[in-house]
């Protein structure tokens, strides 16, 4: 195999990181006795270090009895796409040679990685005495460095420094001003780009959007859309996702599955983004159609988010069917489970009302992280298993992992459903004094409807002006529902008051007082609070409830005759109802 065929398969292995076969050319390469080619050597090196071998290859470049430029390039970029930034710098500072652009993009985008901003200028002024640093290649670096370093100016000054600046240029600028929380800086550069002919490309858009999502502006992300529609880069994979994840947190999961059409060639990424889409906008039934679709319609393999995102939409709709079924496939499919595939699980169960299978998940569990622990801790407070939940928190303590805000809102939780008043107050005092966390609205509305709960009115008043947010209206409503639990009618009074005076935009208010005064009887009052609901204007949300046949769910809203089967289902509750007289009417005869 002459030397030129070899160089040729093995710079193919590089482009397509096909390291096997790449290791056997390199068997071929010590067969044939060509390792003392400098050539050959370097394609060998670069082979290694694109397929991630970067060991192998500084092995096999400390061997080499000659290097050149080409041997130092590639040894050093190896290790700055590889993660080792500290290895390319100390490489590039062993180099005796009078480096190319290459050599110096590598070794400034290494400052970057690193956010070593010093290093950075230093070898900017090292490009700048051999007079590279105007070659775009190195200008773009330097861009790029200075921006991830929060040098903008900095980054300003190379840009303005390049004689001919290209798209990649505009886009290091753009996705550094997002970095940096500068967006108009950001749009203003796009505008500019546009001015001077430069053609936007897919990472334009990906600081772009970026943008809009950050600042919550849908007609600008709106807007970029139409443009990606124009350059026909809205079909394309990476583009395509972004487009869903803009839509998607503004809750358009619709627009978003329009989108996720019309990739040409969607990945598990692309199917990942429209699950993750359905369940950001609580439309969990769609999460889990769309994964059925994924699976069984068009083959593509789950992967770990996936799992995690349908057993979340599972957990959503509370379907231990659709639950148990996803569990099932991942036994089958993956028997490596990853930790956040377990905690979703744990989740799953938790909110389905199986708290034992939930149990045995986390125990089985080979890894826990902080979420693993925050999750079983919330799933026995809302299944009212105060003391279990309390149990873990310590076990937590014991292996040495340190809670957090939500691990808190968790535990008070637990103690707040198991009335456990004492322990709720230790561990709310304990937050700042023993681990350092503040207290929030959340913890505070747990240890509120804990106090209300078990009668203590008066001592959780006096927590509320010891606290700046005990004038929230939903600390508020937690007494005064606590209020007419107990009959007291003199607080809750007050306490209606202070409410009503925050104007709420729920009725809530309305309600809780007027089932207060009826709870005492008094219905002249009674009649007041109504007709104070009634002057807001405002009107009590309908309730609604969902029943799952036939693996799809059925939405009933109260008030609604707008489903397909409305007639079948009132003659189904007329049926019903007659079945129901005539039982109450053989029940009564029964008696005489």
């Amino acid at each position: 195999m002459i030397p030129e065929t070899i160089s040729s398969l093995l710079h193919q292995c590089s482009k397509t990181k096909s390291f096997r076969r790449g290791f056997s050319l390199h068997a071929v390469v010590l067969k044939t006795g060509l390792q003392s080619d400098v050539f050959i050597c370097n394609h060998v090196v670069n082979m290694y270090a694109k397929c991630g071998k970067v060991d192998q290859a500084r092995q096999l470049f400390d061997e080499m009895s000659e290097r050149n430029l080409v041997s130092w390039s590639a040894m050093i970029s190896g290790y700055d796409q590889g993660g080792d930034h500290t290895l390319a710098l100390e490489l590039f500072s062993r180099i005796r040679l009078v480096p190319n652009d290459y050599v110096f993009g590598s070794a400034i985008s290494a400052c970057a990685g690193l956010r070593s901003v010093v290093r950075g200028q230093q070898i900017h002024a090292q490009s700048l005495k051999f007079g590279y640093a105007y070659i775009s290649f190195v200008s773009n670096s330097l861009i790029s460095m200075y921006m991830k370093c929060g040098c903008c100016d900095d980054a300003l000054s190379a840009y303005e420094e390049v004689s001919e600046p290209n798209s990649v240029s505009f886009n290091a600028l753009i996705g550094g001003f997002v970095e940096n929380k500068q967006p108009d800086k950001g749009f203003e550069l796009f505008k500019l780009m546009h001015r001077q002919g430069h053609m936007p490309d897919c990472f334009t858009f990906a600081g772009l959007l970026e943008i809009c999502n950050n600042s919550n502006d849908l007609n600008m992300g709106m807007v970029l859309h139409c443009y990606t529609i124009k350059l026909k880069l809205d079909s394309t994979l990476f583009v395509g996702n972004l487009i869903m994840m803009m839509y998607s947190k503004f809750n358009l999961v619709g627009d978003a599955e329009k989108v996720f059409r019309l990739i040409e060639e969607k990945d598990v990424i692309s199917w990942n983004t429209l699950i993750a889409a359905c369940s950001h906008c609580a439309d969990h039934e769609n999460g889990l159609r769309v994964f059925k679709e994924m699976s069984n319609d068009y083959s593509v393999s789950p992967d770990d988010f996936t799992y995690a995102s349908v057993l979340a939409a599972s957990a959503g709709l509370a379907s231990i069917l659709h639950g148990k079924q996803i569990h099932a496939q991942l036994i089958r499919a993956r028997l490596n489970q990853d930790v956040g595939v377990g905690n979703a699980l744990v989740n799953m169960y938790a909110k389905c009302g199986f708290i034992g299978y939930s149990n045995k998940v986390f125990n089985k569990m080979l890894h826990h992280n902080l979420v693993s622990w925050n999750t079983i801790i919330a799933g026995y407070g809302n299944h009212g298993l105060g003391r279990m939940a309390i149990k873990s928190f310590e076990q937590m303590i014991t292996v040495g992992m340190k809670p957090d805000s939500v691990t808190f809102v968790g535990l008070l939780m637990a103690c707040n459903h198991a009335g456990l008043v004492e322990e709720g107050e230790l561990y709310f005092n304990s937050m700042e004094e023993t681990y350092g966390i503040p207290s929030n609205i959340e913890h505070f509305s747990c240890l509120i409807d804990l106090m209300g709960r078990a009668g203590k009115l008066q001592e959780a008043e006096e927590y509320m002006k010891r606290f700046p947010y005990g004038m929230d209206p939903v600390v508020l409503g937690s007494l005064l529902s606590a209020c007419r639990l107990h009959g007291d009618v003199v607080i809750g009074e007050r306490l209606a008051k202070q409410l009503l005076k925050l104007q709420p935009v729920s009725t809530s208010p309305y309600v809780l007082l007027s089932n207060l005064y009826a709870s005492d009887a008094m219905w002249v009052d009674v009649a007041e609070a109504r007709k104070m609901l009634k002057g807001s204007g405002m009107k009590k949300e309908p309730g609604c409830s969902m029943v799952a046949v036939k693996g799809t769910f059925e939405k009933f809203t109260v008030g609604d005759c707008s489903h397909s089967r409305i007639e079948d289902i009132k003659y189904m509750l007329k049926i019903l109802g007659r079945a129901a007289v005539d039982v109450s009417s053989t029940d009564i005869w029964m008696y005489i």
